[in-house]
């Protein structure tokens, strides 16, 4: 069995995923049918998000999108509906979107940079 490091890890799920720089992401969450999950812990997120995102931490989020274990987000049912998935620099967002590839959702993204370029970018966001 082959170990990876994290960074291995992020890197070969990359290889696997869709990813969107913040620009696109900008343009895609313009259209209101979009879901913006943001995979960071909650204490991250309060201190600001993207408006319009729901919060899911990465480590439930596969039994929040199963069908079997969770009804609590009846719009994260629909595995063609957009979905653009977030975190503080792209790395849990990654990995996030190979799980929810995995789990049938075809039109998945992750946010190359993060929450960070984001800021940077100097896009909108709330708390």
């Amino acid at each position: 069995m082959e170990f990876l490091t994290a960074k291995q890890l992020v890197a070969k799920a990359k290889q696997n995923i869709n990813e969107a720089d913040v620009h696109a992401v900008s343009d895609m969450i313009k259209d209101p049918n979009t879901l913006i999950i943001d995979v960071r812990e909650p204490s991250e997120f309060a201190e600001g998000h993207i408006a319009g995102a729901t919060n899911i931490p990465r480590g439930v989020l596969e039994f929040k999108l199963d069908p079997d274990s969770s009804s609590d987000y009846p719009d994260l049912q629909n595995r063609t509906k957009q979905m653009v998935v977030y975190c503080r620099s792209g790395s849990r967002s990654a990995l996030a979107v190979q799980s929810i590839r995995m789990l049938g959702f075809s039109n998945a993204y992750s946010m190359v940079g993060g929450m960070e370029q984001w800021k940077q970018s100097g896009l909108p966001w709330t708390n």
